[in-house]
C-alpha cells in the first residue's frame, strides 16, 4: 500500500517519511486511534517506504520487488500478530490467509468487520500467550533481506496479560534493525509498561475536506447525502463506508428519530415504551449506529439555528425535518440531550439492559423537549 492511497493524514505521512529519510526510525511505535482514522493503511505505507529500494521523496515506487512482495503481504521480514478466537486457533498465521484476503478486499475495517470474517459465531477475539511465543521467534530470526524486521501488532489492547507481559522484554531490547508497530484505539485497556516503551504516535480524525473529497471520488450517492454522512461519522470512514452501504439503514435512522421526537413531544407513554422496546431488539451495532445519528441531528439543529442554515450537513430530507425540528434544540436542552446519548452509547458499549436503557432514554427526551 501507497501512502497516496491513504485517506488524508498529509502531516503523519510527512513525518513518517522524514523518519526513514533522516534513519531515526523509532524501534518501537504505537499508532493510537480508531480503526477508521486509518492507522493500518499508514502502517502499511510506512512499511512499504521502509523497504521499497527505489524510493520517491513522498511515496514509495510501487513497481519494486519489495513494494510487489509488501503489496501483497508476502514480504519475508513483515509479521502480523491481530486478535484470533482462541476456540478456532491460538496463533495469527492460522488466519493468515483472511488476514490477506480482508486488507485487499477493504484495508480499513473494524474489530467487528475482522471477526464476522474468521468465526461465524463473533466470539470474542484475543491475543494470548501462544502468540507472544511466535511473535519472540520469529523476530529473533535473522532478518531475509537483510534489512528491518517488522512486526505489526493489530488491536494490541486486545493482547491477554500474559501476553503483553512476556513481550516487554523484546520490546525495551529488541534485535537490530527490527521495528514494533502497535496499533490500538484504546490507549486505557494497555498495559502502561507496554505504552512506556513506545513511542506514540496519535491519529487524528480525518479532516472533513479530504473525507468529502474521498466520498465524492468513490461513491456514487448525491452531495448532499455525502455531507449528512460526513457530518455524522466525525472523520471515521469505516463509520462513512457503512451508511453508505445502507440507504434502507438511513432512513431507518431518519424514522426513528423523528417517531422518537413526536411521541415524547405529545408525552404519549405507551408509544414511547413501544418505541424503546423496538430499538432494543435490535443488535448492539445498530443500537449505536442510531444514537450516534440522534447526536448528528441535536449538531445539526443548533448549526441551522446559530448559523442561518450555512453549515449544516444533512440530506434533502433531513433538512426537511429540521425546518420544524430545530427550534427545540436550545442552549437550554442541548447539553442536556448530548449527555444523555452520550452515556446511551457508552452504556450499550458496556452490555447494559437496552430496553431499560432506551425507556429511561424515552423519558428523558419528553424531559428535555419541552425546555426550548
Amino acid at each position: 500500500m501507497q501512502f497516496k492511497d491513504v485517506i488524508g493524514q498529509q502531516e503523519l505521512k510527512k513525518h513518517l517519511i522524514d523518519e526513514v529519510n533522516h534513519e531515526k526510525v523509532s524501534h518501537a511505535q504505537l499508532f493510537l486511534g480508531n480503526a477508521g482514522y486509518g492507522g493500518l493503511p499508514l502502517a502499511l505505507s510506512f512499511v512499504q517506504y521502509l523497504f521499497c529500494e527505489q524510493k520517491g521523496e513522498s511515496d514509495s515506487c510501487g513497481t519494486c520487488p519489495s513494494c510487489h512482495k509488501v503489496q501483497e503481504l508476502q514480504h519475508p521480514d513483515l509479521h502480523f500478530s491481530f486478535p484470533v478466537v482462541l476456540a478456532i486457533n491460538k496463533k495469527s498465521d492460522a488466519f493468515i490467509k483472511e488476514w490477506r484476503e480482508q486488507i485487499k478486499v477493504q484495508p480499513y475495517f473494524s474489530g467487528n468487520d475482522w471477526l464476522r470474517r474468521i468465526d461465524v459465531k463473533e466470539r470474542k477475539p484475543v491475543i494470548g500467550t501462544e502468540e507472544s511465543q511466535e511473535i519472540i521467534k520469529k523476530l529473533s530470526l535473522k532478518s531475509y533481506e537483510g534489512g528491518f524486521k517488522v512486526m505489526i501488532i493489530w488491536m494490541a489492547e486486545e493482547m491477554n496479560a500474559t501476553c503483553a507481559n512476556k513481550l516487554l522484554k523484546i520490546l525495551e531490547e529488541p534485535p537490530k534493525n527490527t521495528l514494533f508497530i502497535l496499533l490500538c484505539e484504546s490507549q486505557e485497556k494497555m498495559l502502561q509498561t507496554i505504552i512506556s516503551r513506545t513511542q506514540i504516535l496519535k491519529i487524528p480524525r480525518i479532516s472533513t475536506d479530504d473525507l468529502t473529497k474521498h466520498l465524492k471520488q468513490t461513491a456514487s450517492v448525491s452531495g448532499s447525502a455525502i455531507e449528512s454522512i460526513v457530518g455524522r461519522v466525525e472523520g471515521d470512514i469505516i463509520a462513512a463506508n457503512e451508511l453508505l452501504g445502507s440507504s434502507t439503514e438511513q432512513d431507518e435512522n431518519r424514522e426513528l428519530f423523528i417517531q422518537l421526537m413526536r411521541v415524547c413531544y405529545k408525552k404519549d407513554v405507551i408509544p414511547m415504551l413501544d418505541w424503546a422496546e423496538e430499538i432494543a431488539s435490535t443488535s448492539k451495532e445498530r443500537q449505536k449506529i442510531f444514537v450516534n445519528y440522534a447526536l448528528h441531528m441535536f449538531r445539526q439543529s443548533m448549526l441551522r439555528n446559530y448559523t442561518d442554515h450555512q453549515l449544516t450537513k444533512v440530506s434533502a430530507e433531513e433538512d426537511q425535518f429540521l425546518k420544524n425540528f430545530a427550534r427545540f434544540i436550545t442552549g437550554k436542552n442541548v447539553f442536556d440531550f448530548m449527555e444523555t446519548f452520550n452515556d446511551a452509547h457508552y452504556h450499550i458499549e458496556r452490555n447494559a439492559n437496552t430496553k431499560i436503557l432506551f425507556t429511561n432514554l424515552c423519558f428523558k427526551v419528553m424531559r428535555y423537549i419541552h425546555f426550548a
